[in-house]
């Protein structure tokens, strides 16, 4: 019997954690920066180390094992969220997803007991979504609103809980209103990343938001969404006495409403507008716009 050689094995194995890695989509997750600069946005005199330890965790792990535990379960053929060709689904995967559950709650816990409980409670929420029992993504009103408060508000109360802020600070007004922003953004563009993947939903089974208001009504209900979540967050900064933030914003954002519109006009007269390429760049307009504009305003905090 032909017996293969250990470094042919060892070779294997390597090559399958290289591709577990890939689909846990680390560079994907940056994409979800905007919750953390604007919550950091939002307080003062926080401790650095504390900011960097705190995004690190969110967006080298938390975001990562969410990522890699939802594609081991949907085990995509087409196009998903930063893979436009995924590879193939092995064991690996979940061996680095507990990984990364198990260094995401711990370092979670160097921050504050509390924290740490946050990053569990995320992680537990987040397999909801996709393991097979539960399945949360079969439901369209369930998982939306489980998405879009969980990587919205809950991770704007994450983030400060992690900068050192105690329960009472983060729950109390105005920033329980900063934290429904968050929400009503990710409200407006969860349901844009599901937008070119119908039929590959259709195919699992699950019935999408995106699906269930079909391609006009996605972008309709974006629209409404984003316009409600922008006109809060500027409502809520010149409440404050923050005239300048709204500056800032409109400015950083503009490019968003510049692509948004086109893709819209573009999508009503060819419907191949709607691809990967198209939402992904979307996607990354957005982040890096908004991002931008939350990064603007905490530098012009800390030296005018």
């Amino acid at each position: 019997m032909q017996q293969t050689a250990p470094h042919t094995i060892l070779t294997d194995k390597a090559k399958s954690y290289r591709s577990a890695l890939v689909l846990m989509r680390i560079p994907f997750s940056l994409y979800l920066m905007p919750v953390f600069w604007f919550a950091l946005s939002t307080v003062t005199g926080f401790g650095m180390w504390r900011a960097v330890l705190t995004f690190l965790i969110l967006h080298l792990l938390v975001y990562p094992a969410s990522n890699g535990y939802n594609s081991y379960y949907d085990r995509d053929e087409g196009s998903i969220g930063g893979l436009k060709h995924p590879p193939r689904v092995t064991r690996q995967l979940m061996h680095l997803v507990l990984l990364f559950d198990t260094l995401a709650v711990a370092l979670g816990l160097l921050l504050s007991p509390l924290f740490g409980a946050l990053v569990a409670i995320y992680l537990l929420i987040s397999k909801a979504y996709s393991y097979d029992g539960i399945r949360l993504k079969k439901y369209p009103l369930p998982s939306t609103f489980v998405v879009t408060f969980f990587q919205g508000a809950f991770t704007y109360f994450m983030v400060q809980v992690g900068l050192g802020l105690s329960l009472a600070q983060v729950l109390r007004a105005p920033n329980v209103w900063f934290a429904l922003v968050s929400t009503l953004l990710l409200c407006g563009s969860y349901p844009l990343t599901q937008i070119y993947q119908h039929q590959e939903d259709s195919r699992r089974g699950d019935r999408t938001l995106s699906l269930l208001l079909g391609i006009k009504g996605t972008y309709f209900f974006a629209a409404a969404s984003l316009g409600a979540g922008t006109a809060l967050l500027l409502w809520l900064y010149l409440a404050n006495g923050q005239a300048r933030n709204v500056f800032i914003f409109l400015v950083c954002t503009a490019p968003i409403l510049y692509f948004f519109i086109r893709w819209v006009l573009r999508a009503q007269k060819d419907l191949r507008a709607v691809n990967y390429d198209n939402t992904m760049l979307m996607n990354r307009v957005s982040s890096l716009c908004i991002s931008l504009a939350f990064v603007l305003m905490i530098v012009v905090q800390a030296f005018l």
